[in-house]
C-alpha cells in the first residue's frame, strides 16, 4: 500500500499551514477559529479499480477533500499526476478556500486528484478510471455541495465524464456538477483561457503599480500546459516580448523574443519545442534564472526554493501554479524587493470564470466572450487593488496581504453563523 495514503502530512500541506500561521498570527486569530481551518472539512480516500486495454484490473488511488463550506459549495479542481496525495490535495484545499474568499466567490475551497500518470494512458483508459472516480466520490460533490473542475493532467473531457457518469446517476442532465466543460454540454465561453488571462490581468495591474514601460518588458513563461500557454499568448497580445516558455521535457529562449504564436502550433502538432527554429533549448533551471521584467512560473508546486531564490533575475513573479514558490524563497525574494503577485491572487481567473459558468448553468442563460472578459477583468482588477491596498496599509507583502484578507472573510463568516451544535 502506498506510504501516507490517509496521511494529511506532505511538504505541500505544511507551507500551506506555515502560511496559514503566519497570517494568523499577524491578524490575531481567534485560536479556535485557528485551529479550525488547518484542518479539512471533509477527506475521502477512494480506491478506483481500473480495467486497462490489456484486461487487467489496477487499483489507483483518489482523494476529494473540502477545507471550508462557511461561504457556499466547495469548488476546486482535480487533478491526475503520480505524485498525487492526500496531505499536496488537502494544502490545495485549503489555497481554494482563501482565493475564493479573497475575490468574492460565493464558494470554498475544495480540490480531487487520482495518483497516475495520464501521458501512460489511452483515451479509453482515462474515461474508465475518470467515471469510477466520480462514481467514487458522487455522494459528496453537486452544484449545491461541491463543484469539481479540471487541473493538471485533466481537461475539458475529463470534466464531460464527469458530468456524464454523475446525470446518469441522478437520471437527467446536471451541467452544474462540473465546471470546465465543453461548450456543447453547458460549457462557459472565455473558460479554458481564463486562469491565464487573469494572469496577465494582475501582471498588466502590478506594471502600472510599479510604472514599468511594456513595450521595454520581457517575460518568461516556465509551463506550457492550459495556464502557461495562455498566459505567454496574451502577454504577447499586450505588447510584453515574451523570451522564454518550457514545457516538462525543457524549454526555449531567444533574448529577442520569441513568436509565441508559432511556438503554440508547434507544440500543440509535436508536443515538445524540439526542433523549433530562431532559438536555444535550454533547461528549467536556466530558464528560472533568466534576467526578466515578469516570470510566470505556470507548472507545479515548489519549484522556487532557498537554493535557488538568490538567482532569480525578474522584477515580477506572478505565481500562476499553486505554491510555486516556498516560505524560504519567498523571504528571500521579497528582501530582495522582487514585487510577489501571490497564486491565490495571480491564478484566481480560473475559479472566477468557472464561478460564470456554474451560475450560468444554473440559469441556463449564457453570456458572450466579450461579457465574460469584462467581468473576469473588473473582479481580478478589483482584488489586485485591495491586496496592494491592505499590504501597503498594513506594512506586509502581497502573499501575507492576500492571505490575510482571504482568511478574514472566512473567519467573519465562521463567527456569523456559530458553531453547530
Amino acid at each position: 500500500m502506498p506510504e501516507n495514503l490517509y496521511e494529511l502530512d506532505s511538504p505541500t500541506y505544511r507551507m500551506a499551514v506555515a502560511q496559514f500561521e503566519e497570517a494568523a498570527e499577524r491578524m490575531k486569530l481567534d485560536p479556535n477559529l485557528r485551529e479550525r481551518f488547518k484542518v479539512p472539512r471533509r477527506a475521502m480516500v477512494v480506491s478506483i479499480p481500473t480495467r486497462m486495454d490489456d484486461g487487467k484490473v489496477k487499483v489507483f488511488q483518489g482523494y476529494r477533500v473540502q477545507h471550508d463550506d462557511s461561504l457556499g459549495p466547495t469548488k476546486g479542481g482535480v487533478r491526475y499526476h503520480p505524485s498525487v496525495t492526500l496531505g499536496e490535495v488537502a494544502a490545495l484545499a485549503m489555497w481554494m478556500t482563501w482565493k475564493c474568499a479573497l475575490v468574492g466567490l460565493p464558494y470554498g475551497g475544495a480540490k480531487g486528484g487520482v495518483r497516475c500518470d495520464p501521458s501512460k494512458m489511452s483515451r479509453n483508459e482515462l474515461q474508465h478510471l475518470t467515471r469510477r472516480y466520480t462514481a467514487e466520490i458522487l455522494p459528496i460533490i453537486g452544484p449545491e455541495i461541491d463543484v469539481p473542475a479540471p487541473d493538471v493532467g485533466t481537461n475539458s473531457q475529463t470534466m464531460a465524464w464527469m458530468m456524464d457518469t454523475y446525470s446518469m446517476q441522478k437520471g437527467y442532465s446536471v451541467p452544474g456538477v462540473v465546471t470546465g466543460k465543453p461548450i456543447p454540454i453547458g460549457g462557459s465561453l472565455g473558460r479554458e483561457e481564463a486562469t491565464g488571462r487573469g494572469v496577465v490581468y494582475t501582471v498588466l495591474e502590478a506594471m502600472k503599480h510599479l510604472k514599468l514601460d511594456i513595450p521595454k518588458s520581457t517575460a518568461v513563461v516556465q509551463g506550457f500546459g492550459n495556464v502557461g500557454s495562455h498566459a505567454a499568448r496574451i502577454l504577447a497580445e499586450h505588447g510584453i516580448k515574451v523570451i522564454a516558455v518550457s514545457d516538462s521535457k525543457g524549454g526555449i529562449y531567444n533574448p529577442k523574443g520569441l513568436d509565441i504564436t508559432k511556438a503554440l502550433t508547434h507544440h500543440s502538432t509535436n508536443h515538445t519545442f524540439k526542433g523549433f527554429q530562431g532559438c536555444d533549448l535550454i533547461t528549467h533551471e536556466e530558464l528560472l534564472e533568466l534576467p526578466c521584467t515578469i516570470l510566470v512560473p505556470a507548472a507545479l508546486s515548489e519549484v522556487i526554493t532557498e537554493k535557488n531564490a538568490d538567482r532569480l533575475k525578474c522584477m515580477i513573479l506572478a505565481e500562476g501554479a499553486n505554491g510555486p514558490t516556498t516560505p524560504g524563497a519567498d523571504r528571500i525574494l521579497t528582501d530582495r524587493g522582487v514585487f510577489i503577485i501571490p497564486d491565490i491572487l495571480a491564478n484566481s481567473g480560473g475559479v472566477t470564470v468557472s464561478y460564470f459558468e456554474w451560475v450560468q448553468d444554473l440559469q441556463q442563460y449564457f453570456w458572450k466572450e466579450k461579457e465574460i472578459h469584462a467581468k473576469l477583468f473588473d473582479i481580478i482588477t478589483s482584488a489586485f487593488q485591495r491586496v496592494l491596498a491592505f499590504s501597503q496599509k498594513k506594512k506586509v507583502g502581497m502573499r501575507l496581504a492576500a492571505q490575510m484578507h482571504g482568511i478574514e472573510k472566512i473567519a467573519q463568516a465562521h463567527l456569523a453563523r456559530g458553531l453547530y451544535p
